[in-house]
This record gives structure tokens, sequence and C-alpha cells, in this order.
């Protein structure tokens, strides 16, 4: 494990630029699960996440000497954050590697933080194909590597989250609950927790889309994955660190995958719930509360928001995929009989607060004979079940596509 001495050394070397971020007990959220629920509010740093403990630390502890060529790093977004500002508050060059799909708030906010001390290439699909191309530039042109999780210093300034709120906390920590992407930030508070708060329980959560932690800990070693869902993209990763692995299975007790439309729901349900922002890897931990229910109930729970850049333009992504997780949207392929006043019959069909949120027909050419998608959104996931029913119950001819991958994906 990281070493409380060398968490202690983080937290004086990054005290100067980093917020003491706000630990706050939820009131909402400690009625609905019957339990005490704080908040750390990494959402709040001056770059919206955590990672800019990690970056600012090691690039201090480097020296001057040792950045003066300048630095390079891969990130989906947030490490690159904090490595501008880091660089920007040092004076230091950086070329950041950032991959196609970084969400264009968080490629706005690097240019932001960084100003003229950072240069942004955008390069392949998810953060293992930005880092590959980062990692072989680093050896080309020996340029020091800032990695976003898998180096002792990163590791170490992200534990210094522990250490404030061990330091703030009047009564026993529980259960921490902690996203996971490359494990740098469970690695840090995990160590942290372990030397000065053993008893406390440490889980995990994952993206269900993007599981390789929960993978490599099942296979107990290095596991990288094929492919992954990179939505969210705060902690989709291929493979987790060789460090931070090591570190997660000494600190780690119990690790949970979170579908990413419960982890959507999540996002929404805070903003209208309790006015908070987060990304998808901010929401996780929030999302992964059912899962506990009778675990949690009447302990102290510390939630780690550990993100809350997230894009506005992804608003609408993001409650299709709620409203499909939860069961409130379907689709359907559906051939309507070829005789006036066939929609309307089945109009008639719909259930009183059902809606068509969508309508289009399959076919460009000869669309009286083609069949058409519609989307029905519906108040209550129990209204499913009664319009099944009354579709076949007058015969409509229908495929409903939610359950069935390959359709939907080519039609939605």
């Amino acid at each position: 494990m990281i070493s409380a001495d060398q968490i202690i050394e983080a937290y004086h070397n990054i005290n100067s630029v980093v917020i003491k971020t706000p630990l706050m007990l939820n009131y909402n959220l400690s009625k609905k699960y019957e339990c005490n629920i704080f908040l750390k509010r990494e959402d709040m740093q001056v770059v919206r996440s955590f990672k800019i403990r990690g970056a600012y630390n090691k690039m201090k502890k480097m020296g001057e000497k040792a950045r003066s060529g300048g630095v390079i790093c891969a990130s989906a977004g947030n490490h690159a954050q904090g490595v501008a500002f880091a660089c920007s508050a040092l004076k230091t060059h950086c070329i950041i590697y950032m991959p196609t799909t970084t969400p264009n708030q968080k490629i706005s906010k690097v240019k932001h933080f960084g100003g003229e001390w950072v240069e942004i290439r955008l390069i392949g699909d998810t953060f293992d194909d930005a880092n590959k191309v980062a990692l072989q530039h680093s050896v080309d042109k020996q340029m020091p590597y800032i990695h976003p999780f898998d180096d002792e210093d990163v590791i170490a300034g992200q534990g210094t989250i522990a250490k404030e709120i061990l330091d703030e906390m009047e009564v026993p920590v529980d259960i921490l609950i902690v996203a996971v992407g490359g494990g740098g930030l469970i690695s840090g508070v995990g160590s942290y927790f372990k030397y000065f708060s053993p008893a406390t329980k440490i889980i995990a959560v994952e993206a269900e889309g993007a599981p390789a932690l929960a993978r490599s800990m099942e296979a107990n070693a290095l596991v990288r994955l094929d492919k992954i869902d990179s939505f969210a993209d705060g902690i989709a990763v291929k493979m987790v660190g060789e460090k931070t692995f090591k570190i997660c299975k000494e600190v780690i007790d119990d690790i949970k995958l979170v579908p990413e439309g419960k982890i959507c729901s999540s996002i929404l349900g805070l903003y209208n719930d309790e006015a908070i922002v987060v990304e998808p890897a901010g929401a996780i931990s929030f999302a992964s509360l059912d899962y506990f229910i009778e675990e949690i109930k009447g302990k102290n729970v510390v939630i780690i928001v550990c993100g809350g850049n997230n894009d506005i333009t992804r608003t609408e992504d993001i409650r299709e995929r709620a409203l499909l997780w939860e069961g409130r949207k379907h689709y359907f392929i559906i051939r309507f009989p070829q005789r006036a006043g066939a929609l309307r019959d089945f109009l008639n069909l719909l259930g009183p607060n059902d809606d068509i949120s969508h309508f289009e027909y399959t076919k460009k050419t000869n669309r009286d004979t083609g069949p058409a998608l519609v989307g029905i959104e519906l108040k209550s996931s129990d209204d499913y079940l009664s319009l099944i029913e009354r579709m076949n119950e007058s015969g409509i001819n229908y495929e409903h596509l939610n359950n069935n991958p390959m359709l939907f994906e080519m039609f939605v």
C-alpha cells in the first residue's frame, strides 16, 4: 500500500492549490436509506474532480529541472484538467492526448485551465487508445509522462481525500463507497483508511460496461478487456494499473458493477432532487446504494463525489438511457395493416399516460407497405405489460427491440 507518510507529504504539497472540499451529511439520501450518508464533494474542486490532487503532487515532486522540457499525459478528461491546471500553476508545457469521444465540455475546460501551457491532441476512441500514443511519444521525445493513476505520487495525491475525511468525521466511518476506473483513487484513499480506520468497509463500484477491475479480481491477475462502453468516460478503462491492482487487492472489501442506465437515472435524480450536477463517474456511487440497502441501514456511509464535469449536450442521451433502464421507454418495429385508420386504431390502444416519443418509417421508399419504428414512453414501467396485452389482443404485428441488441443498435 501507499504509506501514510507519502499521503501526508502529498497533503502538504498540494494544500496551496487544492480546495479542502466539503464533507456534507445529505438529509434526503440519509432518510431514504435509513442511515447517515456523507458526501465528500470533490465535484467542487476548481477543476470539478479529484484529479488535480494526484496530478499536482506528481508534478510538484518532480522538481523544476525534471519538468523543464515539458511533460506528456493521456486522459479521458478529468486528469487532463488536473494536469493542465498544474502546468499553468508551475509554468510547465504539456502535450495532452485525449480520445476523440471526450465530451466537448472537458476539452474546453482543459484549454481554459492550461491556456498557453498545453497542447491538446485528440486520438482514438478510448482512453487506452490515446494512452498508447502518449506513452510512445514520451519514450520517443524523452519527456516525463504524468500517469492518470498508476503512479505512487499520483496515488498519494488522491489519498489526501481520505485524510480530509477522517480529520473531519466525528463518528466512525462504517462504509466508504468509491468509483473505480484505473484504480488510483481507491488505492490512495483505501491505503489511508487501512492505516487509520481499518474497520471501515471499502466498496469499489465499477461501470458494468467497463469492468476491468472486477474481471482482474476474478482472475487474480491483470485482465485487459477487448472492448468497453466508454459512456462513463471518467472511469472507462480497458485495464487497471499494475500498481493500483496490487493495492486494490489489499484494500477493497467488496466490488459492485452498476449498469450505465442506472447511472443515468442517478444523474437525473441528483440534479432534480439535490441540485447536484455530476458526470457518470460521479453518479455511480449513488447508483450503487440500492444494491446495499440492508447493509448500510443504520450505518455511517461516505460517498466520494469524484467528478462533476458533465456536458449538457449529453443530457438527451442520459435521459434516454435512464428511461430504457427504468423500463419506461420501449421501441417497437410495427407493421401496420394496409387500410385507412390503422394508425388511429393503434393510437387508441395507448394508455392515458403513454406517449409516442418517436415515429419513423424504416423504408425510404414505398412507405405504404413498410414497417415503422415506434418509440413509446410510459409514465410507469408497470404500464408495459398492459400495453403488450392490448397490442396482442388487437393483433398488432410487432417486434419489441429493447431486448434485441442487434436490431436495437441498427434502428435506434
